[in-house]
């Protein structure tokens, strides 16, 4: 697992934006952004699973897109930053498409753990770390105070007092 620079964490405070917007829309809070090997912004999104499609993932509608627009050198040049921790399906989405480094605000691990804290019960899929998933892609994460904002998100989604 790698480290998280500060150039890192200008992308994953503007995650946690993107988050905070899919929880004022009545979504899930998750925001992803795909940056290029030259540093240039190609995608942002958040997720959009509130009209019933669980797989409306910001991460997958980045490898979809990335898989559309851009070159196989280009996609493992690539870095998605996001504010969670991608879920299997988007580990497995990220590793099929050829992704490069996925660097991520809070990990599976902690939400398990808030989840557990707060007496919400588990999702339907396995918690799976990107790696378990994806053993060849390089990560880094979680960031300590921004995954505090994402928590304090997770809260609100859920009316935790």
């Amino acid at each position: 697992m790698g480290e998280i620079t500060d150039h890192d964490r200008k992308y994953l405070l503007r995650c946690a934006e993107l988050a905070r917007r899919a929880l004022d829309c009545g979504d899930e809070p998750f925001g992803a952004i795909l940056v290029d090997g030259d540093g240039h912004q190609r995608i942002a999104d958040r997720n959009r699973v509130a009209g019933g499609d669980g797989t409306r993932h910001a991460e997958l509608a980045i490898a979809r897109w990335s898989a559309e627009h851009l070159t196989p050198e280009t996609r493992a040049r690539s870095t998605v930053y996001t504010s969670g921790e991608p879920c299997p399906m988007c580990a497995a989405a990220h590793a099929w498409v050829g992704l490069g480094r996925i660097v991520y605000a809070s990990s599976t691990e902690q939400l398990i753990s808030w989840y557990r804290e707060w007496g919400i019960p588990a999702g339907p899929v396995a918690p799976l770390s990107i790696s378990a998933v994806a053993p060849g892609v390089p990560t880094a994460g979680p960031d300590p105070e921004i995954s505090a904002e994402v928590k304090e998100l997770h809260r609100r989604r859920h009316g935790i007092e």
